[in-house]
């Protein structure tokens, strides 16, 4: 399975994350930060929770 994790500013716990998500499917997901252009061809995009700046996707 590929996978990626969304990077946002106010986001946390997304080395956790990487770390689930790598021990699940044998490979570490693909970093997608918030100036890439393109979401890479994978099976499931993760993005993990919020903190300083709310959960919630503005």
């Amino acid at each position: 399975m590929k996978s990626a994790v969304v990077l946002l500013p106010g986001l946390n716990r997304d080395r956790d994350m990487i770390a689930a998500l790598t021990k699940i499917s044998g490979t570490p997901p693909v970093t997608v930060w918030q100036t890439d252009t393109e979401i890479p061809d994978v099976d499931l995009i993760a993005i993990p929770g919020g903190f300083s700046f709310g959960d919630y996707l503005r």
